[in-house]
Formats: C-alpha cells, structure tokens, sequence
C-alpha cells in the first residue's frame, strides 16, 4: 500500500452551491497490479502561511493572527483549514476525483481571517489523505488503510477562493454574536434612529476616536 500517490490537479470555486464551495480535482495513483473497488477516502487541508511572502498591507492584516512581525519565526505556523471526506468509484492504475472543500466566512474561523488578510499570490496548502481502501481478497473482499504519509501540496489562488465567497456574500462578510451581546448592538441602534447595522457600527467606531473610510 506505500506506493499510492496523491496529487492535486487544480481547486475551482463553485458558483451554484447553497454554501461557498471549492472543488479539488485529485488524482490518485494505485500500485500496479492492484484493482481497488472504492475508496472512503478522509481529508486534512492545512495551510502552510510560513511558506509565502507579505506585503506591508497583508502584514497588517494578520497582526491578530500572528502579532508583531518580529514574533513570525515563533508565530507563524501551519494549522488545519478544514476536514472533508468523499467516495471513490474503482480504478486500477489511475483515477480523478472531485474533493468538496466547503468553506466559511465566519471571522471566528482561522482560515477565514487568515484568507481575508491576503491581497493576491497563491495560499499554500497541504492535503493530508487517510481512509479505507476496499480491493479484492481471498474471501471476496479485503480492506486496507490509506497509508497515513500520503500527502500532496497545491497552492490555491486567492483570487478563486475570493471568487467563491463574492458569489455568496459580494462585498460583505459576518460575524457571530452572543445573545445578549446582540441585544445591546439592537439597543443602541434603536436608540440612535440607525437605519442599518453598517451605519451602526460607523458610529460605535466614531464614538471610539476610530476614522472609517
């Protein structure tokens, strides 16, 4: 099982899905002679940050993530993205397989703050295979692990996972709240004759000595 292979032929953003979506084109290298019925195959995405340059912008923009820029060395490390799972019909030899990478723009996620800080370039990721492979066996059937090293590397564009979220929230992103918290964000609001959450938020900074632009 140590000579199956992974690599990734190119990640799209979806334009018709209910959530912002990628899509990895896999390909996925059997050892000869080996006939696989189906594969459950399991993923890690982790982005690898230490492996691309910042401009001044993009460094101010991950100062929450990373802090000051003397403290990178000890900082800036890989973390997990997402995890996402899919099936794979049988193959021998060679096969291509779609990987559905769902995606948030919740700002308590990591990868969304870290995403939204980029200005263009590419995002360095590492997808981490594990799962089941199901081939053929003295008693019918035989099962076997993916072998926990495999691995391959893609860097994504920002520009696509950019295009994922505007086709799903155009100029906008979101937050989440707590009850109570969202209540008072309500009341002040209300208070001040606010048409709009923006327009709230522009006088809570403006109260804070904050310029908006």
């Amino acid at each position: 099982m140590n000579d199956f292979a992974f690599s990734v032929l190119d990640i799209v953003a979806e334009p018709y899905t209910v959530v912002p979506q990628l899509t990895a084109r896999l390909r996925i290298e059997a050892p000869a002679g080996l006939r696989v019925h189906a594969v459950a195959l399991h993923c890690q995405v982790r982005i690898e940050p230490q492996r691309r340059p910042y401009d001044e912008g993009e460094r101010d923009g991950l100062y929450g993530l990373f802090g000051e820029c003397g403290r990178w060395a000890d900082t800036v490390r890989p973390f997990q993205w997402m995890q996402c799972d899919t099936t794979v019909q049988g193959f021998s030899g060679t096969t291509e397989a779609d990987l559905a990478l769902p995606c948030t723009y919740d700002f308590d996620v990591i990868g969304s703050r870290y995403l939204h800080a980029l200005r263009d370039g590419a995002v360095p990721l590492t997808l981490l295979f594990s799962g089941t492979v199901f081939t053929r066996g003295p008693a019918g059937f035989a099962v076997q692990r993916v072998p926990w090293d495999c691995e391959a590397r893609y860097r994504l564009p920002v520009a696509v996972w950019r295009r994922a979220m505007a086709a799903h929230f155009p100029n906008t992103g979101w937050i989440r709240l707590d009850h109570e918290v969202l209540a008072r964000f309500a009341d002040f609001r209300a208070k001040r004759g606010l048409t709009s959450w923006e327009e709230t938020v522009h006088a809570l900074l403006a109260e804070n000595g904050e310029v908006v632009r």
